[in-house]
């Protein structure tokens, strides 16, 4: 299941509320434009300014929506085991088919405490689980020897890696068989390259289309193919992460329609001079 590009969806807001018929336009965008699957409550969607209810409400919004065309795996996570539990048991209950659950933040635990919050988790909800490792954003990351060791439980059964770091993956495949997915653009390609079974991209928000067939393709076998969607992308990629994510790409989806550019603080709007920057990207790839 966990392969192809995933969209980390980003939430719309309306007045300080979260806009949920435009969320569901969002959804249907996606399906249509060929997305592989969809997370909601990530990071981009900033989860952690949605409130419990506010969470559990976009998950069931997703799962309605999605109706099982495609799959649905929930940001789940928390630096507090016993709400990761009820998070990750509410989308089980839900109808995901997945939950994606970070690193826990600010409290830094060590390994052993990485494995035991993990298995706590994996054995209260029977649902599939994907790790996911963002050192930039929890300030600790999980060891390839911990990955090897979480792949062990049975419904721990992928990780959203986004160290930057090949050799991190490279690490991670030589020691288990647990499914990777790239969790920043740029690294797509090189990951794919040594076993990576896709992306769960911020991109695809703005280029879905683009972003499903750089994966396809590969997996396809068309590397050439796969390569030049990759250089062609190159320049979005980055841009997209010029100021602290979602910023950028929210913006980019206000500038193209997509949701209206409102922001929780603290959270705020881009500075004018890559507000700037980045319209001129968007007008280059004729997104606007």
């Amino acid at each position: 299941m966990f392969k192809g590009s995933y969209v980390a969806v980003a939430t719309p807001f309306k007045n300080g509320k979260v806009d949920e018929k435009n969320f569901r336009k969002l959804v249907e965008f996606h399906i249509k434009n060929g997305t592989d699957g969809i997370v909601p409550c990530g990071c981009t969607g900033e989860a952690a300014t949605l409130s419990h209810d506010e969470q559990k409400r976009l998950i069931r919004i997703t799962v309605e929506t999605a109706a099982r065309r495609i799959p649905v795996v929930a940001g789940t996570g928390s630096n507090c085991t016993e709400e990761a539990i009820e998070l990750t048991m509410f989308a089980k209950k839900a109808g995901c088919d997945g939950a994606l659950i970070i690193t826990p933040y600010y409290n830094k635990p060590t390994p052993e405490g990485q494995y035991r919050h993990y298995t706590a988790i994996a054995k209260k909800a029977d649902i599939p689980i994907m790790l996911y490792n963002v050192p930039s954003r929890t300030g600790i990351s999980l060891l390839p020897t911990t990955v090897a060791r979480l792949s062990k439980v049975d419904n721990i059964v992928a990780i959203k890696e986004a160290a930057g770091s090949i050799q991190q993956v490279v690490e991670i495949k030589s020691l288990c068989n647990i499914t990777v997915l790239s969790g920043d653009d740029s690294m797509t390609l090189p990951f794919m390259s040594v076993g990576a079974k896709g992306v769960v991209s911020v991109a695809a928000n703005i280029v879905p289309r683009e972003v499903h067939d750089l994966v396809q393709t590969f997996m396809d076998g068309r590397f050439d193919e796969s390569r030049k969607i990759h250089y062609r992308l190159t320049e979005l990629f980055k841009n997209l992460f010029i100021e602290t994510n979602p910023l950028p790409v929210k913006t980019a989806m206000a500038m193209m329609g997509l949701l209206k550019e409102e922001w929780r603080m603290p959270l705020c709007e881009m500075i004018k001079e890559n507000r700037a920057k980045l319209k001129g990207v968007l007008k280059k790839y004729d997104l606007i």
